[in-house]
């Protein structure tokens, strides 16, 4: 088995990779049989040099290894024909801005692996960037208030080498009284959950936090329960809400009466409902006036996401009055932090925690003949053909929806 390390060719340009040439070694320690290539990158965060201290080739060439493994979508003219691919090819959710990259996929014999289609035989995901998602998008937000209220100056998490330099720039910010709402149970919230718990703000319960006042910033963390309601009253568990999602309606006002900083980190379903409208922001009673968006689901659950903002200018204002785009600290607007590709301000540690997944879960089945299942379940394409767990996406590629 042979494996390469691709180039990032997508712009603008990403620096994360899935091997840090540290865990590259531990992989060909682990399986020696197999040949390891790293393709040559100017922009990767570790050096072509790095790789090759740590003894691999590095080459502008991997057109004869059987294994591709990369972050982003590669580009059309950049595919290899008859090549196992692993990557976010952004087209599970039949993204129209990549139907052409799915049909060059199938035209050309490749067998792709979604890093989202990994998955266990529950369905649960088990690699991915969301942790460094949460942890970069909650750092951005307590960065917005401190220059929207010039209460302190974070300098930008690109700027910064690591996590360690991250929470060092936290140890010195002051927050002033404010309650914090974080939704989510998976990687993303847990990810912001710790810059939460690193700055030493106080964990309440639900009743505590809608009834009570603080003379300290708190947070609450909140599953999809607790902002949802079965719209006939009835109390069941989350998995009714997952296999029925339109049964629900949304009691996400009573946190927003209430909360300062809103930090979404759930994953959404299309069939959901929204957690606010653009008409609940509009609300005398609506409090929130600054949201990090790690989901960033555009003109979706969270009203206020009009638009994915970018690394450059990670801000903007929504003005409930208007729905429109303000200044991000105009008074009247709500704050929106909805940066979509956040583990890229992390890139050192966002690839080496993602190797630690991929190494864990990924690189075993190619040497054990797949017993759990991992590259079946994950594998989109095959002979130039969908694979019947996503043959829904037929209809995609036709472009017939």
């Amino acid at each position: 088995m042979k494996f390469a390390l691709i180039k990032e060719r997508k712009t603008p340009p990403d620096r994360r990779v899935v091997f840090s040439p540290q865990k590259l070694q531990e992989l060909k320690s682990k399986f020696p049989d197999c040949e390891i290539l790293v393709e040559s990158s100017a922009i990767r965060v570790f050096s072509d040099k790095a790789y090759e201290e740590a003894g691999f080739k590095v080459t502008s060439d991997v057109s004869d290894c059987d294994v591709l493994l990369g972050v982003k979508e590669v580009p059309i003219e950049a595919l290899i024909p008859d090549k196992k691919y692993f990557f976010f090819s952004h087209t599970i959710k039949e993204q129209p801005y990549n139907r052409d990259l799915l049909r060059a996929i199938l035209d050309k014999n490749i067998e792709l692996y979604d890093h989202e289609t990994i998955v266990d035989e529950r369905g649960n995901r088990l690699i991915g960037f969301g942790r460094y998602a949460g942890i970069v998008g909650a750092y951005n937000g307590f960065r917005a208030l401190g220059l929207r209220d010039g209460l302190f100056d974070l300098p930008k998490v690109e700027n910064l080498p690591d996590y360690t330099s991250v929470k060092k720039e936290l140890s010195r910010i002051q927050l002033p009284n404010l309650k914090i709402l974080l939704t989510g149970s998976g990687k993303v919230a847990y990810g912001a959950k710790e810059i939460l718990d690193y700055l030493n703000i106080k964990k309440v319960g639900i009743e505590s936090y809608l009834s009570d006042n603080f003379d300290e910033p708190v947070y609450c963390m909140v599953d999809v329960l607790d902002y949802n309601k079965r719209k006939d009253g009835q109390l069941l568990d989350k998995y009714d809400f997952y296999n029925n999602p339109t049964a629900y309606e949304s009691d996400f006002m009573r946190f927003a009466k209430v909360t300062d900083y809103f930090i979404a980190g759930h994953f959404y379903d299309q069939d959901a409902p929204f957690l606010f409208t653009r008409e609940d922001a509009k609300r005398k009673d609506f409090n929130i006036n600054l949201i990090a968006d790690v989901s960033c689901d555009i003109d979706g659950p969270v009203a206020s996401t009009i638009r994915p903002s970018t690394i450059a200018e990670p801000f903007y204002g929504y003005h409930p009055k208007t729905e429109n785009e303000v200044e991000y600290n105009d008074p009247k607007a709500i704050t929106v932090m909805a940066v979509d590709n956040l583990p890229c301000e992390l890139p050192k540690d966002a690839s080496e925690g993602f190797g630690e997944m991929f190494l864990q879960h990924v690189i075993p089945a190619f040497f054990n003949n797949d017993k759990d299942g991992i590259l079946k379940r994950a594998k989109i394409t095959e002979n130039g053909q969908l694979t019947q767990r996503f043959s829904y996406l037929q209809n995609y590629v036709d472009g017939k929806n």
